[in-house]
């Protein structure tokens, strides 16, 4: 005889499931974008470097490194690579 509550359980886990895929769908999505717009600010000149470093995303610019979040990196290049003119 099965136990009641194992429905439930499936549809915890699928719903964990599900929140975990859309999750993950927007971390690439923004590396994406980091990549893209990092590689635009380097081929600019406006910065020497860009990457993830230990959890962080690292910015090379002027010979100094700024370690920023993954959205506040976003932020800042998007601006950068928007508001450089030449």
């Amino acid at each position: 005889m099965r136990n009641r509550k194992e429905p439930e359980k499936m549809d915890e886990n699928n719903e964990e499931q599900m929140l975990d895929r859309k999750t993950a769908a927007k971390e690439s999505a923004l590396t994406n974008e980091l990549t893209k717009l990092g590689n635009q600010a380097v081929k600019k000149g406006l910065i020497s470097g860009h990457g993830y470093h230990g959890g962080k995303y690292e910015i090379l610019c002027n010979g100094q490194i700024f370690l920023l979040t993954p959205e506040q990196a976003h932020t800042y290049l998007k601006d950068l690579v928007k508001h450089h003119h030449k």
